[in-house]
């Protein structure tokens, strides 16, 4: 037997083949399986080598220098009040604001949304696998049953339903950061107890723990990126959710199908992992630390954020200060939402948007995507039709961010939910043909075009813009309760339809999309009159409109 050189490298790829044979890891289908690793690890060494590069021009963030702490000792000594008057500034031309570090902050705060994205994703290609009767690609040893099938759709929602009343209290306790930083355990725990699943119960626990992280993100990242952000930014950034979630669903819709159980499992755990690593470097909320009082810690983050210097920021600080202030003179608790007429308004409008948002079916539609076009029968291969529709996801989200700030919330909504209607409609008649006449023969080709016209508009319409409004609804006191209850809601209903889903499907799934696409037309009358226009507004200036100060 030939014997490789100790320190070559075909030696080490040897020594390390013979390990991976003795701890028992599955390699069927070696040669996709190494093309996909080694896509991979190209992967994960573009991303690290981006953030090294920046870590070095940019988020390095050295100790506060004495001029700094001047500076800071001038922002809030010299000016108690926080109000800003005329002189306290230099009358140099105002030092423009880099939005490059703004987005940086907030896409690197979106690598959570695409973990998000992943666990929302991963039913569609394993409960393929889960279902059929050759169980050598699953983890256990028999077929699951329709009833296990639902409950593991939607027991992700259970734990998301649950977490955001820890998570809200905790992000005002140990910062948006840290909080977005520790969502991270509960995934990379789930793909851990995935890997050594022998019995459903096992799976249902990793669903419920994967849902304990997804709350934790969808309640405490729109609040980060809601504070870091400009008002002239604020509607592009807080649509980077929709897109990391949707990148994180195409992620496991184009891996899934052609890889192992085992083995999406561990391209599943590294993103997380990744997540952590990048976020680390960036700053805390200048809101936070101005809510806890550390002054010189939200000049340094703003500093940063901005790309300005201490007197570029100096009154930014002092609104910010001003507003956190106001907004903890009273210490708002969650009957404070209840009692006060615009946060009862904020409340409406953000739990009505959310609701609609999972009442439209989308859960569904990501969780059973490969089962709904298997059942279509088109003759499309459902794994490449599922790959097609992530992709539309991706690139209509990708369209988001460009024109939210350029067309009105408003406009954007009623659209997304007008053709929604339209899709959800269509599909709904193909199955009804398909089931009750029988002859699809003049409608084969319905289902694809459908999804896809539902994905793009929901993408740029009900999938973003409820995440973006919660994130700009309710005033510093407040918005961590309010954002728990919001996202709870969020999850109560996407539990419930999730579940009942294939109750309706067993009767007909016409029923289900004919009853999602009538969510959507009251949705329309919601929208049009009910949710008030955010676009152009400064948090203060929402707050002034909820309750009534300004017209």
């Amino acid at each position: 037997m030939h014997m490789y050189p100790k320190t070559s490298s075909a030696g080490k790829l040897q020594r390390l083949a013979l390990w991976v044979e003795s701890v028992g890891i599955d390699f069927a289908c070696m040669r996709v399986n190494l093309f996909i690793y080694m896509l991979d690890m190209i992967v994960l060494y573009t991303k690290l080598r981006f953030v090294y590069c920046f870590s070095r021009q940019f988020i390095q963030m050295p100790s506060v220098s004495h001029e700094e702490e001047r500076a800071a000792k001038y922002s809030f000594a010299e000016v108690r009040s926080f109000q800003i008057k005329e002189g306290n500034t230099s009358n140099m031309a105002p030092e423009p604001v880099k939005t490059g570090r703004i987005f940086m902050a907030a896409v690197a705060a979106n690598l959570s949304a695409f973990v998000v994205g992943i666990c929302l994703g991963w039913t569609s290609p394993i409960l393929p696998k889960l279902k059929t009767e050759d169980t050598s690609d699953s983890p256990l040893s028999r077929p699951i049953t329709s009833d296990e099938d639902a409950w593991i759709c939607s027991l992700i929602a259970i734990g998301a339903l649950i977490s955001p009343f820890v998570a809200g209290p905790l992000a005002d306790r140990i910062g948006r950061k840290w909080v977005l930083l520790s969502s991270s355990v509960f995934f990379v725990l789930a793909f851990g107890i995935n890997m050594g699943a022998s019995e459903v119960w096992i799976l249902y626990l990793s669903r419920l723990i994967q849902g304990l992280g997804v709350g934790f993100v969808m309640t405490v990242q729109p609040m980060y990126v809601g504070e870091i952000c400009t008002d002239n930014v604020r509607g592009a950034t807080g649509s980077l959710m929709q897109l990391f979630m949707v990148a994180g669903i195409l992620y496991v819709y184009a891996i899934g199908p052609f890889v192992s159980y085992m083995t999406l499992q561990w391209c599943c755990i590294v993103v997380p992992v990744i997540f952590d690593v990048v976020f680390y470097f960036m700053p805390e909320s200048p809101h936070y630390f101005a809510r806890k009082g550390r002054k010189t810690d939200a000049l340094r983050s703003l500093k940063f954020l901005r790309g300005q210097s201490a007197e570029g920021v100096h009154d930014e600080l002092a609104e910010i200060q001003s507003s956190v202030e106001e907004a903890m003179t009273s210490k708002g608790t969650i009957m404070d939402i209840f009692k006060n007429p615009g946060n009862r308004k904020a409340l409406f409008i953000c739990a009505g948007l959310i609701s609609f948002q999972q009442l439209s079916g989308i859960n569904v539609v990501l969780f059973n995507s490969q089962s709904i076009f298997a059942s279509a029968n088109t003759g499309l291969d459902p794994a490449i039709a599922t790959i097609i529709i992530g992709c539309v996801q991706v690139a209509s989200s990708g369209l988001t961010p460009i024109v939210v700030d350029r067309l009105r919330r408003k406009v954007m909504l009623l659209t997304s939910a007008c053709v929604m209607t339209v899709g959800l409609t269509a599909l709904g008649a193909f199955f009804y043909m398909q089931l009750v006449v029988g002859d699809i023969s003049s409608v084969v080709w319905m289902p694809v075009p459908a999804l896809v016209i539902y994905n793009i508009v929901y993408c740029m319409g009900f999938g973003p813009l409820p995440w973006a409004v919660l994130g700009e609804m309710f005033p510093a006191n407040i918005k961590s309760s309010a954002s728990s209850i919001v996202a709870s809601t969020c999850w109560t209903i996407g539990f419930l339809v999730t579940y009942f889903y294939p109750t309706l499907d067993a009767l007909g799934s016409f029923y289900a999309f004919w009853l999602f696409a009538g969510f959507m037309v009251v949705a329309f009358f919601f929208v049009l009159f009910v949710v008030m226009e955010t676009k152009g507004l400064s948090l203060q200036e929402i707050q002034d409109r909820l309750n009534r100060k300004s017209d």
